[in-house]
């Protein structure tokens, strides 16, 4: 079953790291998950799944991490990462980047396996900066992103889970994305999300703002004196009631030498204009406000934004962690991909009495 959404995922943010114990299974048991998914489905099925922000939680679940802590999803990553990369020539299946200064990273380790994939890396490269500058620049929700890893196959097809963090409300929250589901990076990337929370944000790449892209785009290639012109007009115009734009945010000065830098590069459309290094979240606020102030094409507010235990969870919620179950199901899951030879519903069986001990253990 392919799963039809992708999205974003709100958390609590939790401090602290798993136990090398608990890491080193979960290492073990995505990587037996991983091998069959990938043996059964195919690669483009492990990245629709990793792109669905339920499944992901779930997932994260069955390796024994709390799944209402935001620290599932860098930890669940980095289990995936270094399973993947353990059997990355075998399958075929790539992931790079992580968290803080790894994410950093990202570029380089997808060019370092240049060699094993057909696409040119550099198209892959290009994809997770710009699901990381779309997050962090055009859908200011006051999350900050911190995590980004870059899930991909030998074929150039790609996932991306990446998170940020409100020190405000003490919440993270995670963003998936799909290549097989992007219509484009600036419209919509997210192609479905699941969310209970409705917060005020600046959604500079939903469907309905695109009268307003399109007129940033114009306002950009315009000579800077004229924008330094406007942009000091709204100094006397008072603002609405919006925490995502402020006097400070368009301080006109300060938006001078990004107005050059637009104007010497003529973009045509609203992604080469976001792709431009040094246009972030304030420039592009600025222009969103001129593009509404000047022409009417307002810009979107609409936030582009929902598990069970098998094993238990690190913090002991809603148990602790039964080791030797988890090992029993490390080496079930391995016996079953060793016995590739049996028949779809043999394993379909045999899964179904893994679910059956499970819930006997519960009880």
């Amino acid at each position: 079953m392919t799963p039809s959404r992708t999205g974003t995922a709100t958390l609590p943010l939790h401090w602290g790291k798993a136990p090398p114990w608990l890491f080193n299974r979960m290492k073990r048991l995505a990587r037996q998950i991983m091998i069959i998914i990938l043996a059964d489905f195919g690669p483009q099925e492990l990245l629709a799944r990793l792109s669905d922000p339920l499944w992901f939680q779930a997932l994260g679940c069955v390796l024994g991490f709390d799944g209402h802590s935001s620290g599932l999803t860098t930890t669940v990553c980095g289990a995936l990462k270094e399973a993947a990369g353990d059997m990355a020539h075998e399958t075929g299946f790539f992931a790079a980047g992580g968290k803080g200064r790894t994410s950093r990273k990202t570029p380089d380790e997808i060019m370092s396996w240049a060699g094993d994939i057909t696409v040119a890396p550099e198209q892959l490269v290009y994809a997770s900066r710009m699901s990381a500058k779309v997050d962090s620049a055009a859908v200011q929700d006051g999350y900050q992103l911190y995590h980004h890893v870059f899930f991909f196959t030998r074929k150039g097809d790609w996932a991306v889970v990446q998170q940020g963090l409100n020190y405000d409300t003490r919440y993270a929250r995670r963003y998936h994305w799909l290549s097989a589901q992007l219509p484009s990076f600036v419209c919509d990337p997210h192609a479905a999300v699941c969310c209970d929370a409705h917060d005020e944000t600046l959604n500079l790449v939903a469907a309905e703002g695109d009268e307003n892209r399109t007129t940033s785009v114009h306002l950009a290639a315009e000579h800077p004196d004229k924008l330094f012109a406007e942009a000091e007009k709204i100094i006397e115009l008072g603002l609405p009631a919006r925490h995502q734009i402020t006097r400070q945010d368009i301080n006109p000065k300060k938006l001078y030498s990004i107005f050059v830098k637009t104007y010497e590069a003529q973009s045509t459309n609203y992604e080469e204009l976001l792709s431009l290094r040094g246009v972030g979240p304030k420039s592009l606020r600025a222009l969103a406000l001129l593009s509404e102030l000047i022409y009417g094409a307002a810009p979107s507010f609409k936030a582009p934004v929902r598990y069970s235990y098998a094993h238990g969870g690190k913090d002991g919620h809603p148990y602790p962690v039964a080791r030797d179950v988890y090992d029993t199901s490390i080496e079930f899951l391995r016996e079953v991909v060793n016995k590739s030879k049996i028949e779809a519903s043999d394993k379909q069986r045999a899964f179904k009495q893994l679910a059956a001990f499970y819930a006997r253990g519960e009880r």
